[in-house]
């Protein structure tokens, strides 16, 4: 059963481990979504709902809107996530001179668990018409990491920098479009 002070106390002392032994943890939370989503409760909007936050280890239970895009982005911190509800479909990217190219893909559905190096790129969407729900594990403060994060526009693959505030305002944007399309 998951628990999820539990899970968090558990991966306070597994950080120092790094990434591997998160991934561990987060893999045997997600294995049974079903456990996760009556211990964190049905999502009723799409966000960004912080779990646990500290300089060494921030987790997040990120809820993306139906259909819904995040443009290419930077963490500048090791991550681990784990889909328990949905589906996530990723886009690598690396730095080439003045932008970014592509480099690769992964789409991960519930029980599915992928690790992100410090300096990786991506760019994710829900590729599904209903709530994507999954863990997402970070080794730093992802609210304040240790330097400024970017991000780059989906069209013009221009970088810009990265604002929490900008993206959880696109969590909201894209579920009331969802929304309004819908009804």
């Amino acid at each position: 059963m998951f628990d999820r002070e539990q899970f968090i106390e558990d991966c306070a002392k597994a950080v120092a481990e790094g990434p591997a032994a998160l991934r561990e943890l987060v893999a045997e939370a997600v294995s049974d979504g079903a456990e996760v989503m009556a211990a964190l409760g049905e999502p009723k909007h799409a966000g960004i709902n912080a779990l646990h936050r500290s300089p060494e280890l921030t987790i997040i239970n990120f809820v993306w809107a139906p259909c819904m895009s995040l443009m290419p982005h930077d963490h500048h911190m090791y991550s681990v996530v784990g889909i328990y509800a949905g589906r996530e479909d990723n886009v690598f990217w690396r730095r080439k001179a003045g932008s970014i190219e592509a480099v690769g893909a992964a789409s991960l559905g519930a029980g599915d668990v992928t690790s992100l190096e410090r300096d990786a790129i991506h760019s994710v969407l829900n590729p599904i018409g209903k709530m994507t729900c999954a863990i997402h594990v970070y080794g730093g403060d992802f609210f304040a990491p240790p330097q400024p994060r970017s991000l780059w526009d989906h069209e013009t693959l221009a970088e810009e920098p990265w604002e929490v505030e900008k993206v959880k305002a696109l969590f909201e944007q894209a579920e009331a479009r969802f929304n309004a399309w819908h009804q």
